[in-house]
């Protein structure tokens, strides 16, 4: 049996259902791994240059936000564009196949990481609004998405932020936040803000793009927060090869 409902987390692209048909948007932001301006212990040059985003860990390698989702068969990539803000290096619009979500990956500058705490929490907040032009379609992403997701180190280990955190509105809005110890760290903020923390970490971890894109899965088809954070465990598990056990008390869901 445990077999069984393992192999159906792995194969979760194949179920979701064509009525899906309302409109929801995610916006994912990024902070590029940076050995020079990121308190972090140092990985690869080619990975850790955080103003190139191709070969960056968090976007351009194998698991990262890009690479990841490019290759998934669930996501089409409808755009790139390049330098689309003073902060941000590379900006993706994906296209969910079989359900009408859109997803934005923004790639910051790995020098920009307090900027890009900044701009993922008061979106949180219902501000920071981005409006995408997809053909004659405005997508609504920042503080006007169903589901934001932070990707990258833990800053607010080393700074803390001042911002417009007090919530716009009382729009759900669902939070993701892959990055060490995330819970200890964001709980102030998001407490303020209002968001529901749907994923976050109680340790040091990968914030590689599997354990969102599995998470997102279950997001989708309306799953409750404990089963997305299943997936969000699973996928960490698959990948870190870290035990099933280990990989529930790392990625939780709740304050």
């Amino acid at each position: 049996m445990k077999k069984v409902v393992f192999l159906l987390f792995i194969c979760s692209g194949l179920s979701f259902s064509q009525s899906n048909s309302k409109l929801k948007t995610i916006h994912v932001y990024v902070a590029l791994c940076d050995n020079i301006n990121q308190g972090i212990v140092p990985v690869p040059k080619t990975l850790g240059n955080g103003q190139n985003p191709k070969n960056n860990l968090y976007w351009g390698a194998m698991y990262g936000v890009k690479s990841y989702f490019k290759r998934s068969k669930d996501w089409t990539l409808i755009s790139t564009k390049v330098n689309p803000d003073s902060f941000i290096l590379e900006r993706l619009l994906f296209k969910h196949k079989t359900s009408n979500v859109y997803l934005l990956a923004d790639a910051y500058d790995g020098k920009y990481i307090k900027s890009t705490t900044v701009d993922f929490l008061e979106a949180t907040a219902g501000r920071k609004d981005v409006v995408i032009l997809n053909g004659t379609q405005k997508l609504k992403f920042g503080g006007d998405s169903n589901l934001l997701a932070y990707i990258g180190h833990d800053g607010l280990m080393e700074f803390d932020v001042e911002g417009d955190f007090a919530p716009l509105n009382e729009n759900k809005r669902d939070a993701i936040i892959l990055a060490c110890v995330s819970k200890d760290y964001f709980k102030p903020y998001l407490q303020q803000t209002k968001a529901n923390p749907l994923v976050w970490s109680t340790g040091l971890m990968s914030p590689e793009a599997y354990s969102l894109k599995w998470a997102i899965d279950g997001w989708i088809l309306n799953e409750n927060d404990k089963e997305i954070r299943e997936r969000a465990s699973q996928a960490y598990h698959h990948y870190q090869k870290c035990g099933i056990k280990g990989a529930r008390n790392l990625l939780v869901t709740g304050y």
